[in-house]
This record gives C-alpha cells, sequence and structure tokens, in this order.
C-alpha cells in the first residue's frame, strides 16, 4: 500500500514525500519532472517510487497508473498536490492561456486522477484523500480571480466527494495554506520573474512547505474513525483583509 503525492518535484510535494517515507510509509512521488524525482529517489530510498505524470493530461495520468508495479499499485492515499497560479493581473487584461492552463490543472487534473484512484479505495473501503487547496478559495485579492476560483473549486469538491463517500471509510481533508515561502509558487506565476517572486516574502515571517508537510502526516495519521474536513492556516504574518470600498467615478 504506497501514499501518491502529486507535484513532488519541489516545494510541499517533495517536502512531504520526505515527512511520509520518514514516518515509514512507501510514496509514489508523481510529477513532469523526472529527473528531480531521481534527486528524490537517491535521497529517500527505496521506499519511495519516483513516477512521471502530467495531471493535466489524461493520457499521461493512464499511462503512469499503468505502469506501477505489484504493491505500488495499490493506493491507500492520495495527496492532490499539484497546481499553480499565473499571472496577477485583473481580469480585463489576465491572459486567457493562462486561466485554461489553471483549470486544467488544478481543476480538470485533480478530478481525472481522483476519479482513477477512487474505486479501489471503495472497493477495499478504505483510503485517504487530501487536497491542496488555499486561502485564495475563501478570500478574494485583486489578481486571485481564476487563481482563487479553482481553489475555490477544490474546496467545494472536497467537501461534496466525502458526502458521496458517506458510509464508506474512505476519508476527505482539504488543506488551504495561506502564505508559504520557500517553494516555485510565485516564480511560477511571475512566469521566472526571480526579484518579483522574492518581493512577495520580503519582510514577512511565512508558513514553509514542511509545516504543510506536516499538516498533511498528522491528517492521515489520525485515527480511521475521525475526518477533518478542513484544515485552514496562515503565518501570523497574515490576517484577513478589511472591505475595500470604491467611490463611484463619473
Amino acid at each position: 500500500m504506497a501514499v501518491l503525492i502529486t507535484g513532488a518535484s519541489a516545494g510541499f510535494g517533495a517536502a512531504m514525500c520526505r515527512a511520509f517515507v520518514n514516518a515509514g510509509f512507501s510514496v509514489i512521488g508523481a510529477a513532469r519532472r523526472l529527473e528531480k524525482l531521481e534527486d528524490l529517489h537517491h535521497e529517500l530510498g527505496a521506499s519511495f517510487f519516483p513516477l512521471s505524470m502530467d495531471v493535466a493530461d489524461k493520457r499521461s495520468v493512464d499511462v503512469a497508473l499503468a505502469s506501477l508495479p505489484g504493491d505500488w499499485a495499490q493506493i491507500d492515499g492520495l495527496i492532490n498536490n499539484a497546481g499553480l497560479a499565473l499571472g496577477l493581473a485583473p481580469a480585463q487584461e489576465a491572459e486567457f492561456a493562462d486561466w485554461e492552463t489553471m483549470i486544467h490543472t488544478n481543476i480538470l487534473g485533480l478530478t481525472y486522477l481522483t476519479r482513477q484512484i477512487l474505486p479501489q479505495m471503495v472497493a477495499r473501503n478504505a483510503g485517504y484523500i487530501i487536497n491542496l487547496g488555499s486561502t485564495a478559495g475563501a478570500w478574494p485579492y485583486k489578481g486571485g480571480n481564476v487563481y482563487g476560483a479553482t481553489k475555490a473549486f477544490v474546496q467545494q469538491f472536497s467537501l461534496n466527494l466525502r458526502t458521496d463517500l458517506a458510509g464508506t471509510r474512505v476519508r476527505v481533508s482539504l488543506i488551504a495554506p495561506g502564505l508559504c515561502g520557500e517553494t516555485e509558487f510565485s516564480n511560477v506565476r511571475f512566469k521566472g520573474n526571480d526579484a518579483q517572486a522574492a518581493a512577495v516574502y520580503a519582510d514577512t515571517v511565512y508558513l514553509t512547505p514542511e509545516d504543510i508537510a506536516n499538516t498533511a502526516l498528522w491528517l492521515y495519521q489520525t485515527p480511521p474513525h475521525m475526518n477533518v474536513n478542513t484544515i485552514e492556516m496562515m503565518p501570523i504574518s497574515q490576517t484577513f483583509g478589511g472591505l475595500s470600498v470604491t467611490h463611484a467615478q463619473d
């Protein structure tokens, strides 16, 4: 039995792979960048299986899952971590191609992979799905438009998924982090502009990938009769903004 973690090549995903392997679990790390996964394999050893997969490509998902050998194909835990934000422009200026990429990865990729794994969990009457959402799914901010909407989908999908699974022992949780540094998130959002990405975290104390990994591991190790629906977490340097008022302009 194994835990499948997507987006495993860096950030939250890599930290979760380390945390789960170090806790004694067998982990399948899935991502597009196989060379990064091979580095993790070298680090973590035989308890880690590197799996080349692009969650936004259904054929890639199918081929990857079909390639899992023996006991690795028995997936007890699915952590849907792969996702991204692109751009911070207002909706009327945003690139539609960026919106499409976020929708394909954050929504379609997550739901397709979940649909492929879920039947075996239901058949065994055991399993755990942990979805990575975001505070952006509940709290809007300028430029968050489609990214926030995709994470709102993940939040509601997680709740409805657990509702459909009532009467089974398959658990579903959502982790919704706020500001988190030491990942590639902002570098991807700003398309390689490292200075712009670094400015997001300047003079702040942020969450780390290890904070997210430890939260996921804690969830996975809770008693099997217990379902934590949602964990929303922020660093103490971040909180809720006030409601803004814009005066009408002629």
